[in-house]
């Protein structure tokens, strides 16, 4: 969903932390969009270590690392709440994939109500303690989310006038009015993954990066299945779920 978003001209703001916070900024980059990621710590301490690399990324791409917090501040439990508030009022609205009952991701949603932001929530299932968050803002009235467009219907008329897709495919002409010919052969890796990708059943993200990781980073396989997508060749489901399309 990131992906998508980033391609039609918006920013990905998250804390960077394990999970979703990752794999929003990852799809940034994939997109080679602009993300932000807020520390609860100092800009100089990377938290979580293994997301040293994904910074750079972030840096890279026109991106920032931004913190309340003095330099060298540790990561005290006690502040990742309270950058939420940060993350939730620089935002037009706030998007939660998974949220327990008591998460730090919760603690977002309602200062982004107290913010007047729009909050959106995509729905999971009953039994998961990690759907309890968003289920629940859904009940409350936040919007129930299964496609980034969503999202994009949702936002004034005037700020998506104003936006601008990135995707850079769109600036080139091939003389065809379609931008993918059927002839038009996939990279080695948008092969690798849509020979892993299933027609009749949905597979993780999680479970593609974990099964490709050794052999591609997880930018690769982002930016690979962007590609697909917009090849028409594979759909995202609800839940960061991908399926083969024919």
């Amino acid at each position: 969903m990131a992906i998508d978003l980033v391609a039609h001209g918006l920013a990905i703001f998250s804390g960077m932390a394990r999970g979703v916070d990752t794999a929003a900024h990852r799809g940034a980059i994939a997109a080679k969009g602009k993300t932000v990621a807020v520390f609860g710590t100092g800009v100089d301490v990377l938290y979580p270590k293994e997301n040293t690399r994904l910074a750079e990324q972030i840096l890279a791409l026109g991106g920032a690392l931004i913190s309340e917090f003095p330099l060298g501040t540790f990561a005290a439990p006690q502040n990742f709440p309270i950058r939420n508030r940060i993350i939730s009022g620089m935002l037009i609205g706030v998007l939660v994939v998974e949220a327990a009952e008591y998460s730090g991701t919760r603690i977002t949603a309602r200062c982004a109500l107290e913010q007047n932001r729009d909050v959106f929530a995509v729905p999971g299932n009953v039994t998961n303690k990690n759907s309890w968050g968003p289920n629940t803002l859904i009940k409350q009235g936040a919007k129930l989310t299964a496609t980034w467009e969503d999202i994009w219907e949702e936002l004034p008329e005037n700020i998506r006038l104003a936006l601008t897709p990135v995707r850079p495919d769109e600036s080139k002409d091939e003389g065809t009015a379609s931008l993918f010919p059927v002839d038009n052969p996939l990279s080695p890796h948008e092969r690798r993954i849509f020979a892993l990708l299933k027609a009749d059943e949905a597979t993780h993200i999680d479970e593609i990066v974990d099964r490709l990781e050794p052999e591609l980073s997880s930018s690769e396989i982002f930016a690979a299945l962007f590609e697909l997508e917009l090849a028409g060749k594979v759909r995202q489901l609800p839940g960061k779920n991908f399926v083969k399309t024919f």
